[in-house]
C-alpha cells in the first residue's frame, strides 16, 4: 500500500545545518507565540530635519533626535499580555491614540509619537504655510521624553505610568483601526483608570477617579480631601523636567478609603510637554515672550519660570496646596534634591536606545543637575505665587471658618467641617501679611459660619462670601483689631450678619449658581 523509498546520504555537516534550521524556526516560531518582538529600524520624524535658516528663525529644536532612526519592538496587540482588545480611538487634537483593553479588564493605551496639532485650526488654513509651520514646531517636543519618567518618578516618591516605545505591526486583530494605526511608531503604557490594585507605580488603587470625578467630591463635603503633599511633591517634580503643560485633564487621581475620610492622591499622566525646546530660534524666542507658559528646558529655574511653569494649573495649586505651610515646600524640595540623584539619572538616561543617548543624554544629565540645585528657591517661588492672593472656598455641607487674628499681624485660618454629626478640623495654617495680601472665602451651600476671634493689627485684604442657604457671622468675646477691616458680601437670603465697628458689610447680588459647588467649579474650570 505505500511505497517504501531510502532518503539519499548526505555529508554530516549538511544534516547538522538542516537540523540547526528547523531549531531556529522552530524557537523563531515559539517565540512569537509568546508574545516576543522582533525589531525594526524606524525614525521618529525625519521631515522636522531643516537647514540652516529655517533653524536660525524657527529653532534647532530636537529635530536631529527626531530625524535618527532607532531600533524599536514590533508589537501584536493580538499577543501581548495573551492579547489585547481595542476599545476605542481618542485623544487631543494633536496625538491620535487607542484604548486597550487587557484579559483582565485593565486599560492600556498607545499614543502616536508624532503630532499633528494642525487640527485644532480652521479648516481653511489646514493646507496652509500656517499648518506647515505649526506642524514643524512639534520638535520642540522630544520624542523619547517620557521613557526615562518612569525611573526619575520612582525616585521622587511621584506616581507615574511605564510607557514602552513600540512599533504597531500591521496585526488583523486591530480591526476596524487597522488602518490608522498599523505602521506606526507609538508609546504604549497603562491608563489610570478604574482597578489598578496590582500597580505599584499608582499606589496599587482599588479605585482611580478623574479629575472632574474628584474636585466634584472636593467641594461636596469635607469628608474628600486630597493628598496635598504628595501633589505637591509632583507639582514640583514636573517643574524640575519643565513640563509646563499641567491642566485638570492631566492628572487622575487614586481614591482611599482612610477612616472617615476619603482621600485623592495624584496620578500624572501624559509627559509630551516634559523637557519643552521653545526659545532657541529667532522666533520662537520672541513669540516665548507672548507665551510665557511655553517654558523651555533651560539651565535654571528662576521665579520667573516657576510662574509659567504654573499658568495652566494655577487655580488647581491654589486649590490643593493653599494649607501647607511654607516648610512644607521647603522640605519637599530638599527631600527631591536628596532622591533625584546623580545616579539616579544616569540610570533615567539609560532607558534611551543608544543612538538618543548618544545625541542627549550629555545635555540632559548636565540641566538635570543644575535644575536640581534651583528646587529650592522654585519652591519659595511657588510657596509666594500660591498665596498672594487666596481664594479658599468651602464645601456644599456645613463649614465653620475661624479667623482668629494675633498680635503680630498674623491670622490663623481654622476650616471645620461636620463628618457623622461631629465636627472635624479639616485646614488649619497661620497666614503672614508678608507672604499673604488678600484671603477671600466662600461658605458654598448649605448653611455656614464665619466666627472672628482675637485681637491685633490686621494687614491682610479680608472678603467673607456665605453662599448659599442661611449663613451667619459670630464675634469673639475679645475680638478687637486694628487695620483693615474685613469686608462680608451681604447677599441679602436670610443671613444672620449682626453690625460690629470693625467690620464691613456690603450688599451683593452673586451670578446664578456663582458660590455652590458645581459654580465653583464652573467659574474656575475645576471641571
Amino acid at each position: 500500500m505505500f511505497a517504501y523509498f531510502q532518503l539519499p546520504s548526505c555529508p554530516r555537516k549538511v544534516l547538522w545545518s538542516l537540523v540547526l534550521l528547523l531549531s531556529v524556526c522552530f524557537a523563531a516560531r515559539e517565540g512569537l507565540a509568546q508574545g516576543q518582538d522582533s525589531l525594526v529600524t524606524v525614525a521618529a520624524g525625519k521631515h522636522y530635519l531643516k537647514n540652516a535658516f529655517h533653524r536660525f528663525w524657527w529653532g534647532k529644536h530636537y529635530r536631529q533626535v527626531w530625524a535618527e532612526p532607532v531600533q524599536v519592538p514590533l508589537f501584536w496587540i493580538s499577543r501581548y499580555k495573551g492579547g489585547m482588545t481595542p476599545q476605542k480611538e481618542g485623544g487631543s487634537f494633536q496625538t491620535k491614540n487607542l484604548r486597550l483593553l487587557d484579559q483582565a479588564g485593565r486599560e492600556y493605551v498607545l499614543r502616536s509619537i508624532d503630532k499633528d496639532p494642525t487640527g485644532a485650526l480652521p479648516r481653511q488654513l489646514q493646507r496652509t504655510f500656517v499648518a506647515r509651520l505649526l506642524q514643524d514646531q512639534t520638535s520642540v517636543i522630544h520624542p523619547y521624553g517620557a521613557f526615562i519618567v518612569p525611573t526619575l518618578a520612582a525616585a521622587a516618591g511621584v506616581y507615574h505610568t511605564n510607557p514602552r516605545l513600540v512599533y504597531i505591526a500591521d496585526d488583523p486583530d486591530l480591526g476596524e483601526f487597522r488602518a490608522e494605526f498599523a505602521h506606526m511608531l507609538a508609546l504604549l503604557e497603562e491608563r489610570p483608570d478604574g482597578n489598578w490594585e496590582t500597580l505599584g507605580s499608582f499606589g496599587n488603587p482599588r479605585h482611580i477617579v478623574s479629575s472632574k470625578t474628584a474636585f466634584e467630591h472636593l467641594v461636596q463635603s469635607p469628608r474628600y480631601q486630597a493628598e496635598a503633599r504628595r501633589y505637591l511633591t509632583s507639582r514640583l517634580f514636573d517643574m524640575w523636567l519643565s513640563d509646563w503643560s499641567r491642566r485638570e485633564d492631566q492628572w487622575r487621581w487614586a481614591q482611599r478609603e482612610r477612616g472617615e475620610r476619603v482621600e485623592f492622591s495624584p496620578i500624572p499622566r501624559d509627559r509630551d510637554h516634559a523637557f519643552f525646546k521653545f526659545k532657541d530660534g529667532v522666533l520662537t524666542g520672541l513669540i516665548s515672550v507672548f507665551k510665557p507658559n511655553y517654558q523651555s528646558f533651560d539651565q535654571t529655574i528662576s521665579p520667573k519660570n516657576v510662574k509659567g511653569l504654573m499658568r495652566s494649573s494655577r487655580q488647581m495649586d491654589a486649590s490643593l496646596l493653599a494649607y501647607l505651610p511654607k516648610e512644607t515646600f521647603r522640605e519637599v524640595a530638599r527631600e527631591l534634591q536628596m532622591n533625584l540623584s546623580d545616579e539616579v539619572i544616569e540610570e533615567a538616561l539609560q532607558q534611551w536606545p543608544a543612538q538618543i543617548r548618544a545625541l542627549t543624554a550629555r545635555e540632559f544629565a548636565t540641566k538635570l543637575r543644575n535644575r536640581r540645585a534651583d528646587l529650592p528657591r522654585a519652591a519659595e517661588a511657588f510657596y509666594r505665587q500660591i498665596n498672594r492672593h487666596l481664594l479658599l472656598p468651602g464645601t456644599d455641607a456645613e463649614d465653620l471658618f475661624r479667623l482668629t487674628f494675633q498680635e503680630d499681624g498674623r491670622l490663623l485660618v481654622q476650616v471645620w467641617g461636620t463628618v457623622n454629626q461631629e465636627q472635624r478640623l479639616f485646614h488649619q495654617k497661620t497666614f503672614t501679611p508678608a507672604d499673604t495680601k488678600s484671603i477671600s472665602f466662600f461658605g458654598l451651600g448649605d448653611e455656614d459660619r464665619f466666627e472672628l476671634a482675637g485681637s491685633g493689627r490686621n494687614r491682610i485684604k479680608l472678603q467673607l462670601y456665605g453662599g448659599q442657604d442661611t449663613d451667619q457671622l459670630r464675634f469673639g468675646a475679645h475680638f478687637r483689631i486694628k487695620g483693615k477691616k474685613p469686608l462680608v458680601l451681604e447677599e441679602e437670603d436670610g443671613n444672620q450678619y449682626p453690625a460690629h465697628k470693625k467690620v464691613k458689610q456690603k450688599k451683593y447680588t452673586p451670578a446664578a449658581r456663582e458660590f455652590d459647588g458645581a459654580g465653583w467649579l464652573l467659574r474656575h474650570r475645576l471641571h
